[in-house]
């Protein structure tokens, strides 16, 4: 969805008859690898679902190895993992598990040329991100948008649910037994309340104009689906926006914290950008910013004294960030969870600023 919605070289046109040119796509900067995982997600398949993040990280490996050997003229190439929304898992996951065995490749393995990491409004850290709900709804949505989102009351209650809820979280994090009974209690009394009031969980500024996903993906679903395409691609099978059986397998991986796989990648000069568009509720910048200022790494100290500098893009303020030691928190100002689709040639200036090493 991510290739045809957001940042892919082509979108669907509105009569779900074919595709048209997406002036904004990220194949204008880099060599693009879109991978549905895990098997189910999309048109994959595999003997096994993945689970965890365990498994992401190793069928990623698997997947990539197979992909560098087929195509040994890409080998070299400088190789960026980026993910968006649950890629706030998958992403770290992924790029740590590569630079992992990076260290000490198995035999005939080819070494992945890392580069880096990026995560869009993502779930990173649960235990930290989940404390601002309450704040998204209330109070920064009146910065943002003018009025809240919720009631004082609603809020009140949220706010008095966050001890309990980050409890559960952290015994997630030993007894992954646990993680089930957080996920649905935190969600319960965090997002529900949000969801309850009838806007987009994506972009608090909007309404959610679709139930479900709140976006009209109709002509997308419609194109993937039909005979030809699906000829066309080599693949078969209903195509879904969202597959809630693969959503059900991760109930014990929601709650967990990646951030422990980001310090890593820092302290081998592995360049970090964490980005978010601030009208997104579900991943909010107020959590991802705090996680980010929370990481326990080397550069932590410069990070966190590092004062936030105006982002632009063509002269006009697009957001602000923060950087220290290879690591980017930027804040992009108008865009909901889906960065590149509400803000494309920001996003766009976004991505090769990092790619090519730039300062923001």
């Amino acid at each position: 969805m991510c290739s045809l919605f957001e940042n892919g070289p082509c979108k669907v046109n509105n009569w779900a008859s074919g595709t048209v040119p997406n002036p904004y796509s990220w194949n204008t900067k880099a060599n693009l690898l879109y991978i549905d995982q895990p098997a189910g997600v999309g048109f994959s398949t595999g003997a096994e679902n993945d689970k965890d993040e365990e498994g992401v990280a190793a069928d990623m490996y698997a997947f990539l190895q197979g992909f560098f050997k087929a195509h040994p003229e890409l080998a070299d190439n400088k190789f960026f993992v980026v993910g968006e929304s649950y890629g706030g898992h998958y992403a770290p996951a992924t790029a740590h598990g590569i630079w992992q065995r990076n260290q000490a490749p198995a035999a005939g393995d080819i070494k992945i040329n890392l580069a880096g990491l990026a995560v869009g409004n993502g779930l990173t850290d649960p235990e930290i991100q989940y404390q601002y709900y309450p704040e998204m709804a209330y109070t920064q949505a009146i910065k943002e948008i003018g009025h809240a989102t919720v009631s004082e009351s609603t809020y009140q209650s949220m706010k008095e649910a966050v001890p309990g809820c980050i409890k559960l979280i952290q015994q997630c994090q030993t007894d992954h037994s646990t993680c089930s009974t957080a996920q649905f209690v935190c969600n319960q009394a965090l997002t529900s309340p949000y969801y309850a009031t009838g806007l987009n969980p994506y972009d608090i500024s909007e309404p959610c104009r679709v139930p479900g996903l709140c976006y009209n993906f109709t002509n997308v679903n419609q194109w993937l689906n039909s005979a030809s395409t699906q000829a066309t691609l080599g693949v078969s099978g209903k195509w879904e926006s969202c597959n809630y059986q693969v959503n059900s397998d991760f109930s014990a991986d929601w709650m967990r914290n990646y951030q422990q796989d980001v310090p890593p990648l820092l302290g081998d000069n592995i360049p970090v950008l964490i980005y978010a568009g601030d009208y997104d509720f579900i991943c909010n910048w107020l959590g991802n910013q705090a996680w980010t200022l929370a990481l326990d790494w080397s550069g932590k100290s410069a990070f966190n004294a590092a004062t936030p500098s105006t982002w632009a893009v063509n002269g006009a303020a697009a957001g602000e960030v923060r950087s220290a030691g290879g690591f980017h928190f930027l804040r992009v100002y108008k865009a909901g969870h889906m960065v590149p689709h509400d803000q494309p040639q920001a996003a766009l200036q976004m991505l090769d600023t990092f790619i090519s090493g730039g300062k923001f």
